[in-house]
């Protein structure tokens, strides 16, 4: 009799369990489905004012972006093109083939997409090559290479933005075009670049970027004096190396950065060459933990260098923008 009573209790709780769980999980999508709704109907009413041209929405594929007329010819690049990602894959959804990392706020990629394709449909360029047809044909690894325009104010100061990815493959659509997009509305010309992962590649490819810019200064309408390098994880790196000179990688040497700013990198080495040089990282980063990147702070400024660390609580590696996080609006 005890046995069928505690059987009988036991279901009771299993099934009171089962209903608060799924109560839980349709508050959950309830609340998701709600702030999705309303970003898409906002991000969907400013792209009709700019475009009667069709716009891109969560439920649109990565298939669609890439094989959109707007995009020929550069398309694949806008996401990792050293990551097999299905093509039919949402853009809701394509926030999980990025191998470390978090936060990436789908709405974010939905609104880039859609102003890429206005500022393309407009007329404006927003894709440049690095390398000549010459020397992509010597090697064929420099088709995968290039950069995407965000195009602030004319005669602006200009910022290069290289994500990360662990040098196996370029995640920008979670850690540079969303820097670059939100450095173009605060009228600076930012460029994100496509890059061949690689510790000796990625560096040589950032470094030509730079000269490319100052090469094609007017064309591109942008001041070359005091621009910035950015960069989260792989990235980081790149900038920090590329920052202490151009001519270590291949060009001649073009004028330094007057400032480097990096995310989430677990960089040791100091050169004594570094320009003033933002740092900020999450303390619960296990790929760069946040006392390396303090130490490496703390060792540039000791150079009489310009410094500046954020160190921000509870936060893992990965976190672009911080939207929605304690690391929002650390751009500013």
């Amino acid at each position: 009799m005890i046995i069928i009573l505690l059987v009988i209790i036991l279901v009771v709780i299993l099934i009171s369990a089962y209903f608060i769980l799924e109560n839980q999980n349709n508050v959950s999508e309830n609340y998701t489905e709600n702030n999705n709704d309303e970003y898409i109907e906002k991000t969907e009413n400013i792209t009709t004012n700019q475009s009667s041209n069709s716009s891109f929405t969560l439920d649109s594929t990565v298939g669609e972006v890439i094989n959109d007329k707007a995009f020929a010819g550069f398309g694949n690049l806008i996401f990792p093109v050293d990551k097999d990602i299905n093509p039919n894959t949402s853009l809701r959804d394509v926030c999980y083939a990025y191998t470390w990392y978090n936060n990436i706020n789908p709405n974010k990629t939905v609104e880039i997409v859609n102003y890429l394709k206005t500022m393309a449909d407009e007329g404006n360029t927003i894709f440049y090559d690095i390398y000549t047809d010459e020397e992509k044909a010597e090697n064929l690894d420099k088709e995968n290479t290039g950069l995407f325009f965000f195009k602030g104010n004319p005669g602006e100061k200009f910022a290069v933005v290289s994500s990360g990815g662990g040098m196996v493959y370029v995640g920008a659509i979670a850690d540079s075009f969303p820097h670059c997009l939100e450095l173009s509305k605060k009228g600076y010309n930012a460029f994100a670049i496509i890059y061949r992962p690689g510790y000796q590649t990625a560096p040589e490819d950032l470094a030509r970027a730079v000269a490319f810019i100052h090469e094609h200064a007017d064309e591109l309408q942008v001041d070359v004096s005091d621009y910035s390098l950015w960069g989260g994880s792989a990235g980081a790196r790149m900038a920090a190396w590329v920052g202490n000179g151009t001519e270590k990688y291949g060009e001649k040497a073009y004028p330094r950065p007057a400032a480097v700013i990096m995310q989430y990198t677990a960089l040791t080495e100091v050169t004594g060459e570094e320009p003033p040089t933002y740092n900020c990282v999450g303390t619960r980063d296990g790929i760069a933990p946040y006392q390396t990147m303090q130490e490496r702070i703390n060792r540039i400024k000791a150079n009489g260098t310009d410094t500046q660390i954020e160190i921000f609580e509870g936060l893992p590696h990965g976190f672009g923008l911080g939207e929605g996080t304690s690391a929002e609006g650390w751009i500013d």
